[in-house]
């Protein structure tokens, strides 16, 4: 499948880190509303479908609903549905929208699925070793973090759009 150029267009200068961690607190919000939404449909609708109330009631005093793989996959499975929609079609979640950030190949172009996957989990990766991943482009001679660097893509920040 041929890769589809992002517009506008142009050689923009990399996103720097306070840009880009709002533009993540941003997408924190989303996703956390993403997520209650998804759990609230999981259990009180798929759950309840299996089980019925009364036992569904039983199994959440009991604590048995606290640690459901089929939950936690699930959720991993609509983030990354979530990121991947956005940065596969125009290069930017609504938090990056809001702070004038995008994410590219480096000519210009969308990522494809398979790179919007290698983001996905080792910014979750980088997130884990403290934040690092994320610090690393503070070092890095050409700014970019490890799921950048990984993922062959770079955050961009557009230039601001001319009010008319």
């Amino acid at each position: 499948m041929p890769k589809h150029s992002l517009r506008p267009q142009g050689d923009f200068p990399k996103a720097g880190l306070t840009r880009r961690l709002a533009a993540m607190f941003y997408d924190f919000l989303l996703c956390m509303a993403l997520l209650m939404v998804v759990t609230l449909l999981y259990q009180q609708g798929v759950l309840r479908l299996i089980y019925g109330s009364e036992q569904l009631q039983a199994l959440a005093d009991s604590g048995a609903l606290d640690r459901d793989p089929l939950l936690a996959s699930l959720l991993l499975v609509c983030l990354f549905a979530f990121f991947a929609k956005f940065w596969t079609y125009n290069g930017q979640t609504l938090g990056m929208q809001v702070w004038g950030v995008r994410i590219q190949n480096r000519d210009g172009t969308a990522i494809d699925l398979w790179q919007a996957l290698l983001r996905f989990f080792i910014a979750i990766g980088s997130w884990l070793f403290g934040g690092l991943g994320f610090l690393w482009m503070l070092w890095d001679k050409d700014r970019l973090t490890w799921h950048d660097r990984y993922s062959e893509s770079v955050v961009v920040q557009l230039p601001k759009r001319k009010k008319n």
